[in-house]
């Protein structure tokens, strides 16, 4: 009976079970050779392979061949024929391995993506993802703003260049670059070789992190590799959540990349902040948003229109030749949208992106006729049609966050120094923010005695009414009754001597030692006979009943003589 025949997960060969072990030495071997140059990259997911018509002998018995009849997960061979040598087969094997390490966009410069937005038609490169997101940079050299952090010859800029990264928070508004600068280490550390993880708080689980933790500590046993596990959001974590890091960022199991809007001292463990140092980033400066909108119109083909600019091509970018009319914008648009996105870069681009699409969509109807010297027809994009896409400037401001704590303590302040402009301004901060105008008036309630005091017990009721009129009418007619009594607290003159007098009562009664001093008897009530045997109430003076005034102590033995209103000695 003749040997039944074996397939070669390989190159799919059927030889007899006893020469199997030998040759699939020999394609093994020719799949570790190098990869045809014009070879493309296979599909990724591996895939059921059954054996090709034709390879079985015919006539032969189901039974006497049990390889062929059983489909191959085919982990070499992934194309979709049957008949490539072992060879080729194993060239494919090694290009897809080499090329699935490396995502074709994840080495793609700033430049390059800017070099094939300009290739592509307008539509297309208005198309698809938005435009922060395209042309996000990928190298430190374009990176844009935070000098005072990623200068040259700063301390964070040397470790990122020499690839040595530390476990970081970053810190700072939407939009300045937390989730960028995260980008920029991604693609550095793939080119060294270091493994880096994203995820996102608003999503990932604590078993997702577990996971995570879990091959970094097998990459590190096994392969020597390093992971860095960059969080979105961290603060979304809850306090447990985040003590999942501690041990890990310790020993240098993973080093973690944190990302946050709020600050950290609130909502990131302290554990966790002793093992990371915070970044903190600042809202982008006008220069730093003017080039980054200028790149922006350069990789979109648009022309600037400075004042006196003719309508040719210019330094700043070509016209698009796909586009069935010339698109520009001026000069003044940017410098105004630079302004009005607040530091917030996403809001610039997607401002940008708004607003030429719009643009585009009239223009294909009612193109617009644009004369600087020449006539020439082109849709032109203006500063009122950046305003309209942005509808009002971007204020950032967060009820629950750290906008919110410092836009009160400002606004308290300005009042203390009765600058009653400054309390406008942060007044109208926070009302426009989407501020609760309640929160604002008990705060006024509570400055009315503490700064205001005696000096003007008016002010008072000033504050109560203002809480009772917010309370009955609500926003937004209740902001000018705020910014009344605002105007009020600040102009009133300024005394403490209450709200100094009650802190040194509480100091007195913390610093107290023993048990605290009895009521003296002649101040208690005596509503018994049997009280007023004790001598409840004995040798009180009822002043009312006195022409001149009463002498008689209030205060316990103790304390007799003290003054509250005394400046205290620390």
């Amino acid at each position: 009976m003749e040997e039944p025949l074996v397939q070669c997960p390989v190159c799919l060969r059927e030889l007899p079970g006893a020469d199997i072990n030998s040759h699939l030495d020999r394609c093994l071997q020719a799949a570790e050779g190098e990869a045809e140059p014009d070879s493309s990259p296979p599909c990724k997911r591996p895939r059921l392979a059954a054996a090709p018509p034709g390879s079985q002998a015919q006539g032969e018995p189901e039974e006497a061949r049990p390889a062929a009849a059983t489909p191959v997960f085919s982990l070499f061979h992934k194309g979709r024929g049957g008949g490539q040598s072992p060879g080729t087969a194993g060239r494919r094997s090694g290009a897809g391995r080499e090329e699935a390490a490396v995502k074709p966009e994840d080495g793609v410069s700033a430049a390059g993506s800017e070099a094939a937005l300009r290739r592509a038609s307008l539509e297309e490169k208005l198309g698809g993802k938005p435009l922060a997101e395209r042309l996000r940079p990928d190298t430190l050299g374009d990176y844009v703003g935070q000098e005072r952090v990623l200068g040259a010859q700063t301390l964070l800029r040397s470790l990122l260049e020499s690839h040595e990264i530390p476990s970081l928070i970053l810190w700072g508004p939407p939009g300045c670059g937390k989730t960028t600068l995260a980008h920029i280490i991604a693609n550095s550390s793939k080119k060294n070789g270091t493994r880096f993880v994203t995820l996102s708080a608003t999503s990932a689980k604590t078993n997702d992190v577990r996971d995570v933790i879990s091959q970094a500590q097998n990459e590190k046993r096994l392969f020597k590799r390093k992971t860095i596990l960059f969080i979105d959001e961290i603060h979304r974590f809850n306090k447990s959540q985040q003590d999942t890091f501690l041990p890990h960022v310790e020993c240098g199991t993973v080093t973690l990349i944190g990302a946050t809007t709020e600050n950290p001292s609130f909502q990131v463990n302290a554990a966790l902040l002793s093992r990371c140092r915070v970044i903190v980033l600042e809202k982008l400066s006008v220069e730093a948003m003017e080039a980054i909108l200028m790149r922006a119109v350069r990789s979109l083909g648009v022309q600037v229109l400075g004042q006196g600019d003719q309508h040719s091509s210019s330094a700043t970018g070509s016209s698009s030749g796909s586009s069935q009319f010339p698109v520009y914008i001026e000069e003044k648009a940017l410098n105004a949208l630079a302004y009005l996105c607040d530091g917030d870069a996403r809001t610039g681009l997607n401002g940008l992106q708004l607003a030429v699409q719009a643009r585009l969509a009239v223009g294909k109807t009612t193109p617009l006729h644009v004369t600087t010297g020449d006539s020439v027809d082109g849709i032109v994009i203006t500063e009122e049609h950046v305003k309209e896409g942005l509808q009002r400037s971007h204020i950032l401001y967060d009820r629950a966050g750290e906008e919110h704590y410092n836009c009160i303590s400002a606004l308290h302040k300005s009042m203390r120094g009765s600058d009653e402009n400054a309390s406008l301004y942060w007044l109208a901060r926070m009302l426009e923010g989407g501020e609760d105008p309640l929160y604002v008036a008990r705060r006024l309630v509570r400055f009315a005695s503490e700064d205001i005091g005696l000096a003007d017990p008016l002010a008072l009721t000033q504050a109560v009414a203002a809480y009772q009129g917010c309370h009955f009418i609500g926003m937004p007619e209740c902001e000018v009754i705020l910014a009344q009594c605002v105007v009020y607290f600040a102009r009133a003159p300024k005394s403490i001597e209450v709200y100094r007098a009650y802190g040194n009562v509480k100091e007195c009664l913390r610093m107290h030692t023993g048990p605290l001093p009895p009521v003296p008897l002649h101040l208690r009530n005596a509503p018994t006979r049997l009280m007023k045997n004790l001598g409840y109430g004995k040798g009180y003076k009822y002043n009312p009943m006195y022409k001149e005034p009463v002498e008689q102590d209030y205060l316990p033995e103790e304390l007799k003589g003290t003054d509250f209103f005394k400046e205290q000695k620390t």
